[in-house]
């Protein structure tokens, strides 16, 4: 039996699956088989018919389970491409934050202060310079000043991390 339909049963399935090799596993599976469950087999149509639909069945099966890897690899690169991505961010993110805190640190109280109540806690200039009791131009060359220091420390720092920072919050927002 094998001699007989082999060459057409791996024509049939190099038809479907394109690949030689895998054809021809397919069509040796099948036999193997065939040949393991002979006696429990009741085959109701010709064995041609009977052979040509078993590895019908076992190359549509190779094809799903191609698929579903396929899907399962794309989604496991997506996953920790991603994963990856956003990790490195958050560490960058921190080391920004880390270092922010060490420039700010590094300002003078006065103009720390001010640049905290108008960045952290979004106090508008007057208001600023009403709580402290300073004149709003003052508080505006305190800012000036905090910002430069600030932009002069980071600098460095900001080039090489700004990409990054971009990427998290393009992936974390959509």
């Amino acid at each position: 039996m094998f001699k007989a339909h082999y060459k057409e049963l791996h024509s049939y399935a190099n038809i479907m699956l394109r690949d030689q090799d895998i054809a021809e596993e397919i069509v040796q599976s099948m036999f193997l088989k065939f040949w393991e469950k002979r006696e429990l087999l009741n085959v109701q149509t010709s064995i041609k018919a009977y052979l040509y639909k078993c590895v019908y069945n076992d190359s549509l099966n190779y094809l799903k389970h191609q698929k579903v890897k396929t899907k399962y690899q794309d989604f496991t690169i997506h996953t920790m491409n991603n994963h990856h991505e956003a990790a490195s961010s958050r560490v960058e993110l921190n080391e920004l934050e880390f270092k922010l805190q060490e420039a700010l640190n590094e300002l003078p109280e006065h103009c720390r202060t001010i640049f905290q109540m108008s960045r952290f806690e979004e106090l508008k200039y007057r208001e600023i310079a009403e709580q402290l009791d300073l004149s709003i131009k003052t508080v505006e060359n305190q800012m000036g000043k905090a910002l430069k220091i600030l932009r002069l420390k980071l600098a460095d720092f900001i080039t090489l991390i700004l990409p990054g920072i971009i990427m998290f919050y393009k992936d974390f927002f959509n």
